[in-house]
């Protein structure tokens, strides 16, 4: 069994590794401006559809959550990560406190 030996060409890989870095920086540069959906749960809960139908203006929804407890923070329908609900000129904000894997990120997907 004969194998042809070649030499090993450094100067020929660190061009190939900067051109395929290259590559991934446009193929990244590519998908940055498209829009993703980020939602924040504070809380989830049930209702019967009588007590939905006799919501009214003011009335107390209870969630599933204790307050300050932290928010699920999803991308797109997937879990992004939890943060903490904060005001930030007097607007709702999350500060990320755990953000999710990319190994449980494409766990999850399977």
């Amino acid at each position: 069994m004969s194998e042809d030996v070649k030499d090993l060409n450094v100067e020929e890989l660190k061009e190939q590794k900067e051109e395929s870095g290259e590559t991934v920086k446009r193929e990244i540069e590519f998908i940055l401006d498209i829009p993703v959906e980020l939602t924040v749960v504070v809380g989830k809960t049930r209702l019967l559809i009588q007590e939905l139908l006799q919501l009214t203006e003011g009335s107390i929804v209870t969630l599933d959550r204790m307050a300050g407890e932290m928010a699920e923070v999803y991308v797109n329908n997937r879990l992004l990560g939890r943060g903490e609900v904060v005001v930030v000129n007097d607007r709702f904000a999350v500060r990320m406190k755990d953000i999710v894997t990319p190994q449980e990120r494409v766990r999850k997907l399977s």
